[in-house]
């Protein structure tokens, strides 16, 4: 097999990631925006030593599972699955969620139904726009391109609110006015770096946050005027200053220009305050069906000492309490751990306390204290939780540990690990927060 080669051959397999699997002369070809029954005419793109890639250079006898894709913006990489019903779309994801539990964690738990969500579009609360300059020299904003840096100039993201599509333009047309220079990350030279917007799903409210290299308070303060009285929904709007040269977006310092420092949501029947820097999924109302999972699994009766590890802004954690006897929040973010404070306050909740620092070494500290917990929730990053937090889990020997992950590669990993001592990993959901793209949410029930 060589590049440029071109083969007829049929799709018999996706991952998670949209490539459609096919195989030639017995390599394994992936062929991205192709569907399981396809028939197609495949050229090969690039050959490695045990499988190649391709693109689908004609159709020959289309899929059942294809439809037309509602947006013709492909080259973003966001909605892999966009070509495919949602009945399709779920089955790939529900079988990731199988696939990674028995081959890499090689664990056998009962698998439930995944739990599809009601809408496929419009369903983000939160946007990040990055700042570039177009081919024709002009300030754009859109998306990066999948697997660059290169800025794909993005109108309207089918994914997110129709508000946000305006506010961006009404940003934009003021940049451009202005004259505000875009930043380079090469040199490290400009100022306008991203757009960053969010939405509570249930209260409506918008915060606008403006990313710069250095502050332009002044320049921006009478804009933050004009833009609020355009959109009265927006409450907060700041400017975070990032002058690193970083592909990290947020920089430590946050500044209000008009309106509250945050803005206000409900999440499971709780208030939470949002800030530039929280940890808040995008999509509110599958996020509380997977947050009730995670509840039930836990099996709170009202006695139960509750430890939420990466509890974030404690939504997770603040849904149970009213089950739980007492909640121990642990987060690195200072900003959250406050907002999560907050959350509890302003909620009535008075048998929950949050701790700032590495869960790791937080949940150590208090099981040295004889803080054990009866139940332990983790969340953790995509990377998954790190050696010291597993071990200060298996030490503290909670009756049950529930783990939420937006990874079902590395929770199986670290379900592993923990059946390894002593855990038994019982059920395991499948929750699709995010239809159209190649993510899924896995929650995990594992008892001692």
């Amino acid at each position: 097999m060589q590049k440029n080669d071109c083969f007829e051959t049929e799709i018999l397999d996706l991952t998670i990631d949209g490539h459609g699997v096919c195989r030639v002369d017995g390599m394994a070809v992936f062929v991205p925006h192709t569907a399981v029954g396809d028939r197609i005419r495949v050229k090969i793109v690039k050959v490695l030593k045990h499988y190649a890639f391709g693109i689908a250079d004609t159709l020959l006898a289309a899929s059942a599972d294809r439809i037309d894709p509602a947006c013709t913006v492909k080259s973003c990489g966001g909605c892999v699955f966009q070509h495919l019903n949602y009945d399709a779309e779920l089955r790939i994801k529900e079988k990731t969620v199988e696939d990674a539990f028995l081959r890499i964690g090689k664990l056998t738990p009962a698998f439930l139904p995944i739990l599809g969500g009601n809408e496929r579009t419009r369903y983000r609360n939160k946007a990040q726009y990055p700042f570039a300059v177009g081919k024709d020299g002009i300030a754009t904003l859109g998306f990066f391109a999948r697997h660059s840096h290169r800025v794909i100039p993005v109108t309207d993201c089918l994914l997110q609110p129709v508000i946000f599509r305006e506010i961006a333009a009404a940003v934009l047309q003021f940049v451009r006015a202005e004259g505000i220079p875009i930043y380079e990350k090469k040199t490290g030279t400009g100022l306008m770096r991203h757009l960053y917007l969010c939405q509570g799903a249930h209260s409506g409210e918008i915060m606008v946050c403006l990313i710069v290299r250095t502050p332009i308070r002044k320049k921006l303060m009478s804009f933050a005027k004009q833009l609020q009285a355009q959109f009265p929904q927006i409450q907060s709007i700041c400017m975070n200053v990032n002058p690193k040269q970083t592909n990290v977006i947020l920089g430590d310092q946050t500044q209000t220009l008009w309106g509250r420092d945050t803005i206000t949501d409900t999440m499971c029947g709780i208030s939470v305050d949002i800030s530039p820097e929280s940890f808040y999924q995008v999509n509110t109302l599958q996020t509380e069906r997977l947050y009730g999972v995670a509840k039930s699994f836990a099996q709170l009766s009202g006695k139960e000492r509750l430890l939420d590890l990466y509890c974030g802004a404690g939504t997770i954690g603040l849904s149970m309490a009213d089950q739980a006897h007492e909640l121990i929040g642990v987060e690195i973010v200072p900003e959250a751990v406050e907002n999560a404070k907050k959350n509890a306050q302003r909620a009535g909740i008075r048998n929950a306390r949050f701790y700032c620092g590495d869960a790791g070494t937080i949940a150590a500290k208090l099981w040295q204290q004889g803080e054990t917990p009866d139940v332990i929730v983790v969340d953790p990053p995509r990377k998954g939780c790190d050696a010291a937090a597993i071990d200060a889990m298996v030490q503290m020997h909670p009756d049950r540990i529930v783990m939420v992950s937006c990874n079902p590669a590395t929770a199986a990993r670290d379900c592993a690990l923990l059946q390894q001592s002593g855990y038994r990993v019982e059920r395991v959901q499948a929750v699709d927060l995010f239809p159209g793209t190649g993510c899924v949410e896995t929650v995990a029930c594992l008892t001692l």
